[in-house]
Parts: structure tokens; sequence; C-alpha cells
């Protein structure tokens, strides 16, 4: 049985898709690899459009394409989720709305602590890298134990911003874990550890989706997917930089 804690990604993603496709139709690894490098392009294109936009109008400019960036996102991800068979078509739209989302949240970090930017995605395609050439390896093997720890333990982090951003609508912050300070530093170090190890979740979900003949269309669906989880990886590390920069 197939589980990733990547919400794209989830378990029975792949069931009763292999039957009836046969040959150029058939889902595979380089297939996936390729659209996640063309949705890696649409998620850069807007994000530097936004960025220049900071640097000549600032903030105020950018505030409105980042919210609706982030709402479209948040849309066209659940249909993605939904609609695997759009996926063609919504994990591109979904790529180019969180380059938006990326470019401004990038450009205020950086008229914070210059240079945050780079370190964030140096570290974000360097662990990217590392982990599948472990994962292909086989230093890192998937067992069902690996799964259910990284499931919980995603799960867990998920628990705590929902209630964070509830209690934020009171009023009511969580300063340990949002603040500089050593527990601020290590909470951020945990969610880094374990969005990484997501990828590993995702390196095998693809392989046995292409093992068992998924139809094409889940390369799509695959390469949205990782992208998911590589922007809340680079998020979190630009988060964990800016503690630590404090």
């Amino acid at each position: 049985m197939i589980k990733s804690s990547n919400p794209a990604l989830g378990e029975k993603t792949f069931d009763k898709l292999a039957s009836g496709y046969t040959g150029a139709g058939l889902m595979t690894i380089n297939g996936t690899i390729n659209k996640t490098l063309v949705l890696l392009v649409l998620v850069t294109v807007p994000a530097l459009w936004v960025w220049d936009m900071f640097s000549k109008s600032g903030m105020q400019a950018v505030t409105p394409w980042l919210y609706g960036g982030l709402i479209g996102g948040l849309v066209f991800a659940v249909i993605t989720i939904f609609k695997k068979t759009w996926a063609p078509y919504t994990a591109p739209a979904y790529a180019i709305l969180e380059g938006l989302v990326i470019g401004g949240i990038s450009a205020y970090a950086e008229s914070q602590f210059k240079g945050i930017v780079f370190q964030a995605v140096a570290l974000t395609f360097g662990t990217l890298l590392s982990l599948l050439v472990a994962y292909r390896s086989g230093v890192i093997k998937v067992t069902e134990k690996f799964r259910l720890g990284v499931v919980a333990a995603t799960g867990a982090i998920f628990l705590v911003y929902i209630v964070s951003m509830v209690l934020g609508f009171f009023g009511v912050s969580v300063p340990l874990i949002y603040s500089g300070g050593t527990v601020g530093i290590l909470f951020s170090l945990f969610v880094v550890v374990i969005a990484a190890l997501n990828l590993v979740l995702d390196f095998d979900f693809i392989e046995q989706g292409a093992q068992q003949g998924a139809p094409r269309y889940m390369e799509w669906y695959g390469a949205f997917g990782l992208m998911v989880t590589l922007i809340w990886l680079y998020i979190e590390f630009l988060r964990l930089l800016t503690k630590l920069r404090q």
C-alpha cells in the first residue's frame, strides 16, 4: 500500500488508474522529472516579476498579488487533488500562482536580511539532490515505520500551524515557536527535517506509481506533488534562516 504525508500524493492516488493504459500512455519517472522542471520555471518567472515590482514600488504594490496567488494557488491545489485528470492544466496554474507568493515573501525577506533568499534556495535544492541520491542509492529506505513516522510528524506540524492560526484570529500569539529564540529555532529545524523527509516519500510514491503503470497525466500530478513539498521546504528554510539572523 502506497502512502505519503503529502496531501497531493496520498494513499490510493494511483488506485484503479493502471488498467487500460499501455505503451506511450504510461507514466514514467523521467517524464515526471521533466514536468517538475517545467513547473519550477513556471514558479520562477512570476516570482522574479513580483520581486522586481517590490524593488520598484514596495510591499504595498506586491501585497494584492501575494494574497491573490495564495488564494488562487490553494484553489487550484484542491482542484488538482480531486480532479487528477486536469493536472496537465491545473498544475501549471498552481505553479504560476505560487510563484507570486514565493516572489512576495522572498523579496520581503531579502529586504530584511541580505543574502537570505540565495541561502534558502541553495539549501532547498541541495537537500533535494542529496535526498534523491540517498534514496536512489538505497541509503534511505522507505519502510512502513518510516512512512508512519513522517506522516505522524507532518500531521502534528500542520495541527500546530492550524491551532496557532485560529488563536491568531482571537489575538492570541504563540511566541515560542515563531520567535528567534532557542525554542523557535529548534521548532523550525524540526519542521525543515520533516519537510525534507516528505521528499523521500514523494520519490518512493512516484516510483511506485510508474511501476504500477499509471496513466501519462499522472506525471503532471506527481510533479505537482513534488512542487507542494519543495515550496513548503523552501518557506521553512526561509523561516529558519530568518530566526537565525534575528
